[in-house]
């Protein structure tokens, strides 16, 4: 009787576990907290993306708005300059443009038309001049 109970206990065991993977999930939807990656079936190709296409469109309009932006922009005496101006690129030679000569530890720079006289230290806009 013992071992009959016992093969009937294991049996129905084994149906049991069998029956819970049956139950599991067997979609791309995997809700255990892991991530499931398909393989990239793109590899070694060499086209791109089309969401890398929008990101590239959007960087675009932003950094033409961003330069519109800055070509209406008012100097002002007193204004610190932003630091993407700072380079030597935007340095101008006075003589070159009939400036002042500036005076120590202060430089000339030419952004949009306008030549500014910034105080190299501090970075204030000291003087505006428009040519």
């Amino acid at each position: 009787m013992k071992k009959i109970l016992t093969s009937l206990a294991i049996s129905f065991s084994a149906l049991f576990v069998s029956g819970i993977s049956y139950a599991a999930p067997h979609s791309d939807n995997n809700n255990s907290g892991f991530e499931y990656k398909k393989p990239n079936s793109n590899k070694g190709k060499n086209f791109q993306n089309q969401n890398n296409d929008e990101q590239t469109d959007k960087r675009r309009i932003r950094e033409e708005r961003g330069a519109k932006r800055l070509k209406e922009h008012k100097w002002q005496e007193g204004y610190v300059l932003p630091q993407h101006y700072r380079s030597n690129s935007y340095k101008v030679d006075p003589q070159q443009y009939n400036l002042p000569k500036p005076a120590r530890n202060e430089q000339w720079y030419k952004i949009n038309n306008d030549y500014l006289l910034v105080d190299s230290e501090k970075n204030n806009i000291l003087r505006i001049y428009d040519h």
